[in-house]
């Protein structure tokens, strides 16, 4: 079959582009139709593959960016000539499914989530909005739904990353889906050598990812402060200056900044636990960290449920408080030990070979290949 690979835009790596990386090595022939892609950012495997961008990717500071102009992309989508595809595969949790698909196709979309900031977390995301975006969101979020919602029709079948996006599939599209996990590069994480959890020479938790305002952070760094723990924040974001007050000068905290994939290997290998404090879709880096070895105590809502495994490979504490996560970490502390094979053994569970291997028995069961 001739296929497309459609994903919502390439402009950074992160989960969803290694999702599209796996797509590329299972379809090796596969075209590629994105909104926009910065290939000093996101290159291999994708330039070994025909790479088609929407007109978005032509305006002003799009291939660094593209989301605000969402509401363009509607139209951007369906100007995409797809007629000479078999089988069009799309990676969804921006703008991706709502093509024209041609007769005969099928459409399959494997979606990370139905898009936040139009359903969940749409007041959270208009809370931290300036002037300009809590506008537009005035103006299309409605309009904007509604297409989300016809769009869901193009899709033959939908996959969900977890069974918490499975459900919120269900919720907003009405549409059942099957649940294959993203894959995990496990084999880049482990470390054979790594130290026990509660090795005196580890005294700092970590948290990693976007600092965004649904990550939660904010709890972390006040959680740390009120124990008198150290505390390491990987990452950047919106929400980093607000989190960056919130520690103010105490030494209990620092800020690492966007770090490479080695200098997160070294924080994941060497950090006491991963504080996971957000509500994520599936979560990938509790995972990675499980991959070096290390636990995690993360918030019991979301896509954590599927990942982590209480009193295994860490524990949840039940409400997005500090009060909450402070306990969680007293009790996280009172354990004797962690074993960090345990918690690598499960993580590389989710490893890619695994996952191209069921989204291959998934397609050949849909098309009767």
């Amino acid at each position: 079959m001739k296929t497309a690979l459609i994903h919502y835009w390439m402009t950074a790596m992160r989960g969803g582009e290694n999702v599209l990386a796996e797509f590329c090595r299972l379809y090796p022939d596969a075209d590629i139709f994105t909104h926009a892609w910065n290939r000093e950012k996101v290159g291999a495997p994708f330039t070994s593959h025909k790479v088609t961008e929407t007109f978005i990717a032509h305006l002003p500071g799009a291939r660094n960016g593209c989301q605000k102009y969402l509401v363009f992309m509607p139209a951007a989508l369906r100007r995409l000539d797809l007629s000479s595809y078999d089988l069009i595969l799309s990676s969804e949790s921006g703008p991706a499914k709502g093509i024209r698909k041609p007769s005969g196709a099928l459409h399959v979309c494997y979606c990370h989530t139905p898009m936040r900031y139009l359903w969940d977390m749409s007041e959270l995301y208009y809370q931290a909005a300036g002037p300009g975006g809590k506008l537009a969101m005035k103006l299309f979020l409605r309009r904007l739904r509604d297409y989300d919602r016809r769009s869901a029709d193009t899709v033959d079948h939908f996959i969900a990353n977890s069974a918490f996006v499975a459900d919120r599939i269900r919720r907003i599209y009405g549409r059942e889906s099957a649940v294959i996990y993203p894959p995990v590069n496990a084999a880049f994480f482990r470390d054979p050598e790594r130290p026990g959890a509660n090795d005196p020479k580890r005294d700092f938790y970590l948290c990693a990812g976007q600092v965004t305002p649904y990550k939660r952070v904010d709890i972390a760094v006040l959680a740390c402060l009120k124990l008198g723990r150290r505390l390491v924040v990987a990452g950047d974001g919106p929400e980093l200056k607000r989190v960056q007050q919130i520690a103010g000068d105490s030494p209990l905290i620092s800020f690492e900044g966007r770090c490479t994939d080695e200098r997160l290997r070294e924080l994941f290998t060497n950090a006491r636990a991963l504080i996971f404090p957000g509500i994520e879709d599936f979560g990938i880096v509790p995972l990675e960290t499980q991959a070096a070895g290390t636990p995690v105590i993360a918030f019991g809502q979301g896509g954590a449920l599927e990942t982590v495994l209480p009193g295994r490979t860490g524990l949840f504490f039940p409400e997005q408080t500090a009060d909450a996560l402070a306990g969680a970490i007293e009790e996280f502390e009172a354990v004797p030990a962690w074993d960090p094979v345990v918690c690598a053994d499960h993580a590389e569970k989710f490893n890619p070979e695994r996952f191209r291997a069921e989204i291959d028995a998934f397609i050949r069961s849909v098309t009767k290949v």
